[in-house]
């Protein structure tokens, strides 16, 4: 299924895409499909991130090339980090930095919705606990990043976490084309086969130390290619099966 979550009536309502109509739903889709007897067509939604988390996990540096690209060695094991749940941003929405940051950058990354609590998590099981896949781009302002000397604030400042257009269960994630375009010129080009921890063993790897709870979402990591956003531009990260997640940047 393709899930979506749209604006209705000063608050948000899940949804299941069907070619141009949405069908809406009673209830989130995390314990069943429930639909509420409305439809609209998706041309008249405004969407909002297809989640609902209590926490974005974040892996760094999952790609070879990008972890080559940073310049401070590849891991031994994943790399995790969270974006706080202000982060999060919706389809078409606007990225804004504070004034003291001097550099934005995009990072275009296949994420993944958690369907149910999910602790030590068996590998092969990993599918049981996944709504569905979706595009992320987890921004950052590099320049805070780097002079902190940890993640936290360069990666968790307001909207810096756009999510969507939509999350689906009819891709198989293990290799999956992702790009990220720049005013419509390609920047980031990468495959999901390139992971360096493929999903089944990432899940069960996070699910070892912390619950994730339905809604929450986990990225995947970026591939080469990051690079610095300005106000005016449009970023896209564009992901076969599922579609392209667009931003705006002011």
């Amino acid at each position: 299924m393709k899930y979506v979550k749209l604006e209705r009536d000063g608050g948000s309502v899940w949804g299941v895409l069907q070619g141009d109509l949405v069908r809406t739903l009673a209830a989130p889709p995390f314990d069943g499909i429930c639909y509420d007897g409305k439809s609209l067509p998706l041309a008249d939604c405004r969407l909002m991130a297809p989640c609902a988390p209590t926490k974005i996990v974040c892996v760094g540096k999952n790609y070879y090339d990008h972890a080559v690209e940073m310049g401070d060695g590849v891991p031994e094991r994943p790399i995790l980090f969270l974006k706080a749940p202000n982060t999060l941003n919706r389809p078409e929405g606007e990225v804004h930095a504070p004034a003291f940051v001097g550099r934005l950058d995009y990072e275009g990354e296949l994420a993944f919705v958690i369907r149910k609590q999910a602790k030590d998590v068996k590998a092969e099981e990993y599918a049981r606990y996944i709504l569905g896949y979706t595009c992320l781009n987890d921004v950052t302002a590099r320049d805070v990043q780097k002079s902190d000397g940890q993640w936290t604030r360069g990666k968790s400042m307001d909207g810096f976490a756009p999510v969507g257009p939509l999350v689906t269960d009819e891709v198989d994630p293990s290799a999956l084309e992702l790009e990220t375009r720049l005013n419509g010129t390609v920047v980031q080009s990468g495959n999901t086969s390139q992971f360096m921890t493929r999903i089944p063993e990432l899940l069960a790897f996070i699910t070892a130390s912390m619950t994730l709870e339905p809604g929450d979402v986990v990225t995947t990591g970026t591939p080469a290619g990051i690079g610095a956003m300005k106000p005016g531009d449009t970023v896209e990260v564009a992901i076969q099966g599922i579609g392209v997640l667009r931003s705006h940047v002011v």
